[in-house]
């Protein structure tokens, strides 16, 4: 039930996100969430698309750097200490999370959150034994 995150590797300087996101958005592809980790040097920039097979090739094909990674995608109820609840049941179930970010958009009662964990059959079989809903690729094209 992964969902396929892109990581796109850019230098750190002025116009290098609005160039993926041109890029992206002359080729019809729609982000869906994304987030940005900086070092002095360059930036990683993490994407979920809504077609990552077209992204991760007009993204090469324009000389950048890609890794195509699986991840667990959860909704969460959108109230305080959700969130926790989530993070509370991979603690348990002694899953490691690596990072997390959130969608662009939510719906009226849920916010979905992207894991980056060590195992996601584990994490998956995790959250959902809690009572926690999947978002699948899926749900993804939908938003």
């Amino acid at each position: 039930m992964a969902i396929k995150q892109l990581t796109v590797f850019v230098p750190n300087r002025k116009g290098t996100i609005v160039a993926v996101t041109d890029i992206l958005a002359k080729n019809s592809i729609n982000i869906r969430a994304l987030s940005i980790a900086e070092t002095e040097d360059f930036g990683i920039l993490r994407l979920i698309v809504n077609d990552e097979k077209a992204a991760e090739k007009v993204l090469n094909d324009q000389g950048y750097l890609i890794k195509v990674v699986d991840i667990v995608g959860v909704k969460i109820g959108d109230e305080p200490g959700k969130l926790t609840a989530a993070l509370d049941v991979l603690d348990k179930a002694d899953i490691n999370v690596e990072y997390l970010y959130a969608f662009m958009a939510r719906t009226e009662k849920h916010a979905y959150v992207v894991l980056r964990v060590e195992d996601n059959e584990a994490a998956e079989t995790a959250l959902t034994k809690a009572g926690f809903k999947l978002i699948t690729a899926a749900d993804v094209n939908k938003l």
